[in-house]
């Protein structure tokens, strides 16, 4: 059942990507192949202008061994890799970069230094992961949010990770996402608290007046497919057509990523949003083409 299909980056990111061009961002312990060939792809699509961070005979190595001239790029040099997160906490809050890019680090140790207070990066909205996925070039993104850093959310924090999402899909040229709240059914149930907190995160969004068309709970297949929506006489604004799918927990959101991942090939760009700058937090096992996306991704998030 696993895809051999091979990962495309999605034209359409990397077009409204292209309107900012040049954007600083910290490479966070740079020294490994993988984060170092994303980056060389983003140079070339003159995305960012890296500062690499981590062992500095490490990084020279790596991208000689890529072909990569990195000379007129600045390197710091911290053979730590628990303080090259605190490196670019600090570039960032000092406002000398604008994307932090995680290379060959934890993320639990990325995100401990963003969360510092001292750093000043988070603002009044709560931080929320963001998947953009496409199978093809050319594909409309189905978003998923968020399977990678809200584990167990609370109606009230679904609600910032809503406004975040919403935000995102206006950048990337959908005026009016429609965003399904989901669940296991498309039923309010006693037995199922996720469709209990899908119906009032729908009421809620219609009295913030959400640039966006919002609708829960809906199950995945009445999500997504028309067909199935249309057999089960489920009618709404969302049902078969979203843009979105916020998603209960971070199990489902990070099961159905990765499912679309192995077994349909699909390109996954992945960024954090809500603080004062955007955040890559790829795993370890992406390729560079998933992570070049996710780079650009971030560029887009960019106020």
């Amino acid at each position: 059942m696993l895809s051999d299909k091979s990962t495309v980056c999605p034209i359409n990111l990397l077009d409204i990507a292209h309107q900012k061009r040049g954007v600083k961002a910290a490479i966070v312990n740079a020294g490994k192949t993988l984060p170092m060939l994303s980056v060389m792809d983003a140079v070339k699509e003159n995305l960012i202008e890296p500062v690499f961070i981590g062992d500095e005979i490490e990084i020279k190595k790596t991208a000689n061994d890529l072909s990569f001239d990195v000379s007129q790029f600045k390197i710091i040099d911290e053979k730590d890799e628990n303080n090259t997160a605190k490196v670019a906490a600090k570039l960032a809050s000092d406002k000398q970069i604008k994307i932090i890019v995680k290379g060959h680090i934890h993320t639990d140790v990325l995100m401990k230094e963003v969360f510092k207070r001292e750093y000043n990066l988070i603002g009044k909205t709560r931080l929320s992961h963001i998947w953009h996925m496409t199978l093809e070039k050319d594909d409309k993104p189905l978003i998923i949010t968020d399977g990678a850093l809200n584990v167990n959310p609370s109606v009230k924090t679904k609600m910032h990770i809503l406004k975040n999402v919403v935000d995102f899909c206006h950048r990337i040229n959908i005026p009016r996402p429609k965003i399904s709240i989901l669940s296991a059914t498309e039923e309010v149930l006693d037995s199922m608290q996720s469709s209990i907190e899908a119906k009032e995160i729908t009421d809620l969004a219609q009295k913030e007046q959400l640039n966006a068309d919002i609708f829960g709970p809906l199950a995945f297949d009445n999500s997504v497919s028309k067909k199935s929506a249309g057999i089960k006489g489920i009618k709404n604004i969302v049902a078969g057509e979203a843009d979105v799918l916020l998603v209960p927990n971070v199990e489902t959101g990070n099961a159905l990523v990765k499912m679309m991942i192995y077994f349909m090939g699909a390109c996954a760009a992945g960024v954090v949003v809500g603080g004062k700058v955007p955040v890559v937090i790829t795993s370890r096992s992406d390729d560079a083409t998933a992570r070049m996306a996710s780079i650009a991704a971030s560029v887009v998030a960019l106020d």
